[in-house]
């Protein structure tokens, strides 16, 4: 654990392009993102897509439009995620609920089109905004929350190297019901076995012809984190 005698805080997150081999990372921009995002998430497919956020069904692309003008007045920062190959947006996540102080925040809002589907392009965009929160702005803990029933998002935090940490129970309301939360996190100590692995696991040798991974991203760091121990 780092030596927090003279800790100062964080700088808050703020907008910030990162470049990946795969996937750039960029700013929202109403104008040039809404429509391609959009369409990213198949149109009206998008409500089964977010059934586990806590809006209501959007009745279109207006009331989507509406949501995350709100959502961004309401502090929370939207990257969108774009696939270096076509150029297009494939999806978006957002830094959340940020405690500078105390260098804490979260990452969620995290949507995926189909065109991120079988390929590293996600596993990239999580590794480099992790890596934005740690290395460049020097936080603590890096959050990840969901609703407990979403077993697909609990098993995509345990692959990325966040750590559960428990469920609050009643936490909040979505979608007229009641939502449990899970809580996962990575710290700062935990970093830098999990870069590594991220590292390890998006070179191109790790993937065949056909884009299949040869290692797991598990195993990797697993492998890793027994050879720092050793």
């Amino acid at each position: 654990m780092r030596d927090l005698k003279d800790w100062k805080g964080c700088p808050p997150p703020a907008p910030v392009t990162l470049e990946g081999r795969t996937v750039r990372i960029e700013p929202y921009d109403r104008a040039r993102h809404l429509q391609p995002l959009w369409d990213a998430f198949g149109g009206m497919a998008i409500n089964p897509l977010l059934r586990y956020f806590t809006q209501a069904d959007f009745s279109g692309i207006e009331g989507f439009d509406t949501w995350s003008e709100g959502a961004i007045k309401s502090g929370w920062v939207r990257e969108v995620i774009v696939d270096k190959a076509s150029g297009k947006p494939v999806g978006m996540a957002h830094y959340m609920r940020p405690d500078p102080a105390n260098g804490v925040v979260e990452i969620g809002g995290i949507a995926h089109g189909g065109g991120m589907s079988r390929s590293p392009l996600s596993t990239e965009a999580q590794y480099l905004l992790a890596r934005h929160v740690f290395e460049d702005l020097g936080y603590r803990r890096y959050e990840w929350k969901c609703h407990n029933d979403n077993a697909a998002s609990k098993r995509t935090a345990a692959r990325l190297g966040f750590t559960f940490e428990g469920v609050f129970r009643q936490h909040m309301l979505s979608k007229g019901e009641n939502r449990d939360t899970a809580w996962f996190s990575i710290i700062d100590s935990e970093w830098p076995v999990v870069a590594k692995a991220f590292d390890a696991w998006l070179l191109p040798e790790n993937f065949d012809a056909e884009g299949r991974q040869k290692r797991r991203l598990e195993d990797i760091r697993a492998e890793i984190a027994k050879a720092d121990a050793a």
